[in-house]
């Protein structure tokens, strides 16, 4: 009896659709009895072969025929390549079959790496860079392009701009986090082009009760604590909640710069039977500083006390590290956000082929940005020189996305898997933005002085912005196998945006309205071939659209503009090998953005669409079981990102020059040994960044950096104890730059700490 796998590429988790076939009856207590044992069998991390028999002749379908593996996650599968990825596709594809890199970072991995933070998880992608500059906390950069060109999902749903919605949270309530490389604009919609990210949260499920947690303490005075837990209400119900805190004087050990940052997440289940289930989701947030670090700002060699050498630049200006600790911000400054997100999402089996999914979600964010962004030597007085804001966003977002899916075999033999829906979102956001200019104060003994009140009467500018979005979009995506071994994957995204944006400038009694409407289209097609059952050749080819700036907050000037176009070609392999002790991911792209903002070559006075940037680049992730005892890990990243056609004011020709904060080589490593004999694992963490410039005439270079962290774990029946160690040599070094080119965000300076993790 000839055979067609329900998934032809994977012998891991995924979930039964049955397609439809005249004639077939089943008998529903075993149907019923199979998928309640896939469902449980797939919480607890089995893997599962699962395969369509047909029957040639009378054209029927048989049951599933279940082949059980079980084996524990962490032993095989270490890059979760057998697993579905949300982010991936809406198909229910799995990392293997998505024709695109894709990268999954588990709650696993977040604990035995101790990552407390977005901003470190990111660190962990593969060639990801990451900076916490005050205005954007967490602002990633990824393949040659940083910020808005990247978008961050919380379970699948883009709320806005990254920039503005991402915040330096604990990771504590994430079940995972999935990261696409290269343009999802087909998925995400506008801002997708270098990557997007997903922050998947913790789930209940009806399985078992489950209580786990942690408590840390460390250096810089730092406190870390959280629980969670998942209980079973009856067999349709079951409800899960989180909750985290961490307190530090600074992460970064800055003066005056103590660090807040508490979470609450619960979620309800109800899944009445195995056709529908319900999750309704509420997310609460609080991170503050009471004092922002806004990096360490350069000064003239001939100043410095303790000059080091990590910025070249023709102008003989230094990082002096006696001005490491130092904060410049205004007593009385805050950067902080309180955010809420509601969500209510329904999946529903319409019938053996067809499904629907809806995801309603509301988001609200208070934030205060109450710093001095800038600080620039002035080499006549010896003093820095500081800018003063006070700015704070009142930000809603209502939103709801429906889409229906469809697999079936075609003509007996094509598997065929379809999703095609549409989403409405309405964006409501309001800033009042008063800016001015402090007093300048000595590198050494700064005196800060306070806050400026609102009807402070320095300011020098105070708008308020207020911003409506209405974003409405249809998409599709199809995956098709022509072969059991050959798939092809294509989707498009039609979007209308309509933005009205209001400038309400306090100072002079004047307003400016304005009302841009776009209309992208996006696209992708790919493929993916099986050489093997575990090892895969893909090849894609997609398009991404971003704006000129942020829609939330553009100007009158670059409403008028119509959206950057982006494009990229990506070809790869994902191998699972040695039992699955082996795990690997590699890929080859390009990418180039157009139509981004530039000077017009022959009135540089005029700022016109024509300019363009390009980023290539190579990419390797691997995760290895050596041993039983022995595990490593590596990720290498290359690109090589510029300018093609770049003119900034006063005709300075900057094409061919390299994106702000991009470097080269990116590398991270991982090693670690469990001993037979004793509960004692010992582990070891290496992480590279080449040198990147802070601005787009390259005139400033960071050097690169090497830091070493280390852990030693001691396991208990429940619970385990680990001592870390983090940049172990104490690296002095640039991590990322922002708001001047001349104020380096250094690293965090060695530290200890001590924690434990429990689990009933």
């Amino acid at each position: 009896m000839p055979q067609f796998k329900l998934n032809p590429y994977l012998k891991g988790n995924h979930s039964i659709v049955s397609p439809q076939v005249t004639g077939l009856k089943h008998n529903q207590a075993l149907i019923d009895l199979v998928h309640r044992s896939v469902v449980a069998l797939s919480i607890c991390g089995f893997g599962l072969q699962l395969s369509y028999a047909q029957d040639s002749s009378a054209q029927s379908m048989q049951l599933p025929v279940l082949v059980i593996e079980a084996q524990k996650q962490s032993a095989v599968d270490p890059l979760q390549l057998k697993q579905v990825n949300s982010t991936g596709s809406r198909l229910g594809l799995t990392a293997q079959e998505t024709p695109a890199t894709v990268q999954t970072i588990t709650q696993e991995d977040l604990q035995e790496k101790g990552l407390r933070t977005v901003k470190e998880a990111f660190g962990n992608v593969t060639g990801a860079t990451v900076g916490n500059v005050p205005g954007n906390p967490a602002v990633l950069t990824m393949r040659g392009f940083s910020g808005n060109a990247n978008t961050v999902l919380q379970d699948g749903v883009r709320v806005g701009a990254s920039t503005f919605v991402t915040r330096d949270l604990d990771v504590w309530k994430y079940e995972k986090i999935e990261v696409l490389k290269g343009p999802s604009s087909v998925l995400f919609g506008e801002g997708a082009l270098g990557g997007a990210v997903n922050l998947v949260t913790r789930k209940p499920n009806l399985e078992k009760k489950t209580v786990e947690g942690l408590l840390n303490y460390g250096s810089f005075n730092t406190v870390r604590a959280a629980i969670g837990g998942n209980l079973p209400i009856d067999d349709e119900l079951a409800i899960r909640s989180d909750v985290s805190y961490l307190k530090s004087d600074s992460l970064y050990d800055i003066d005056d710069q103590e660090t807040t940052k508490f979470g609450a997440a619960v979620s309800l289940l109800y899944k009445p039977n195995d056709d529908l289930s319900m999750l309704f989701s509420a997310n609460f947030d609080h991170d503050k500083e009471t004092s922002s670090y806004n990096g360490s700002p350069l000064v003239s060699a001939s100043t410095a006390k303790n000059p080091s050498h990590i910025v070249d630049n023709p102008y003989g200006l230094v990082v002096d590290k006696t001005t490491r600790h130092k904060n410049y911000n205004p007593d009385s400054g805050e950067l902080s956000a309180d955010t809420t997100t509601l969500s209510w999402s329904t999946d529903y089996r319409l019938s053996p082929s067809w499904t629907f999914n809806n995801i309603a979600t509301y988001y609200h964010a208070d934030r205060k940005f109450y710093l001095s962004p800038e600080q620039n030597f002035d080499s006549q007085t010896g003093l820095f020189k500081r800018t003063v804001q006070r700015w704070s966003h009142d930000h809603d977002v209502w939103s709801n996305r429906f889409s229906f899916g469809h697999d079936q075999l075609i003509a007996g033999k094509y598997r065929n898997r379809l999703s095609v829906g549409s989403e409405y979102s309405y964006t409501d956001f309001s800033s009042p933005r008063p800016s001015g200019n402090l007093n300048a104060v000595d590198p050494y003994h700064p005196n800060v002085g306070e806050m400026p009140t609102s009807d402070w009467a320095g300011w020098t500018s105070y708008n308020k912005f207020s911003t409506q979005i209405k974003n409405w979009s249809v998409f599709a995506e199809d995956a098709f196998n022509i072969t059991p071994d050959w798939l092809v994957v294509g989707g498009a995204r039609y979007e209308r945006l309509d933005v009205e944006r209001t400038i309400d400038n306090i100072l002079t009694d004047s307003q400016q309205q304005f009302n841009p409407t776009f209309n992208p289209f996006s696209w992708r097609i790919g493929s993916v071939y099986n050489l093997t059952p575990d090892t895969q050749l893909y090849g894609q080819y997609s398009t991404a659209v971003t704006p000129v700036s942020s829609l939330l907050v553009i100007s009158t000037a670059n409403g008028s503009f119509d959206l950057s176009k982006g494009k990229s070609a990506e070809l790869g392999f994902k191998s699972s090998v040695l039992d699955g002790k082996l795990d690997m991911i590699g890929s080859v792209y390009w990418i180039e953005l157009n139509d981004i903002l530039t000077r017009d070559p022959n009135n540089i006075n005029l700022t016109v669409q024509g300019g363009q940037q390009v980023s290539k680049g190579a990419e390797f992730t691997a995760s290895a079981a050596i041993t039983p005892q022995l595990k490593a890990s590596l990720g290498l990243a290359w690109v090589d990102a510029e300018y093609k056609k770049l003119i900034e004011a006063g005709g300075a020709n900057r094409s061919g020059n390299q994106p702000i904060n991009v470097p080269e080589k990116v590398a991270n490593a991982s090693l670690s040994y469990q001993f037979s004999t004793l509960p004692i694992t010992v582990s070891g963490f290496a992480k590279y960044a080449s040198g990147f410039y802070t601005d787009t005439a390259n005139t400033y270079f960071v050097d690169g950096h090497t830091t070493y962290d280390t852990s030693l774990a001691y396991d208990l029946k429940n619970m385990t104890f680990t001592l870390w160690g983090r940049n172990l040599t104490d690296e002095f070094y640039g991590e990322y730059s922002g708001y001047s080119a001349k104020q380096i965000y250094i690293g965090a300076p060695r530290s200890v700490e001590l924690g434990v993790t429990f689990k009933f």
